[in-house]
């Protein structure tokens, strides 16, 4: 059973990871991945849910971004899942407006740090924390709610 959004959100990265590497249909890979542990909580599959078809929708701007934000970075030698923890950061600091800045940051951040390399966790908050900065002065984030609060 997940108890919290941060064990949602790495069902989605899971989920994001395997399609990235295999192309599979993802409703199998959500069911297989994140439907098995979040069946019994519909709220937190939902947001599974939602957050990577939300990530695949939005991908190619999320990789514009990360290119734009990594000029000393072969984009294809990026690790895939700092890949997909950035698409996801991404997704969430402008497409769901509920969720602090604060909070997505600092999840991609410790996401990071349990499932990728050992300096993945200061790579993901550095690019993510300029991606948020060149939105904020873009005036792309709408946030509301919770979402209000500073980061």
């Amino acid at each position: 059973m997940v108890n919290s959004r941060r064990e949602v959100r790495e069902k989605a990265m899971q989920v994001l990871f395997a399609y990235e590497l295999s192309r599979e249909d993802i409703e199998i890979l959500l069911e297989s991945i994140a439907g098995i542990e979040l069946n019994d909580d519909e709220e937190q599959y939902r947001f599974a849910k939602a957050l990577v078809y939300a990530v695949l929708k939005h991908r190619s701007e999320a990789d514009e971004l990360i290119r734009e934000k990594s000029l000393h970075w072969d984009f294809d030698r990026i690790a895939v899942v700092d890949r997909v923890l950035l698409r996801m950061g991404i997704t969430e600091l402008l497409y769901f407006p509920e969720i602090p800045v604060k909070v997505t940051i600092n999840e991609c951040v410790e996401i990071a740090k349990r499932f990728s390399t050992e300096q993945s966790g200061r790579f993901v908050n550095g690019m993510l924390d300029s991606i948020y900065v060149k939105l904020r002065d873009q005036d792309r984030i709408r946030k509301h709610g919770r979402g209000l609060i500073e980061s």
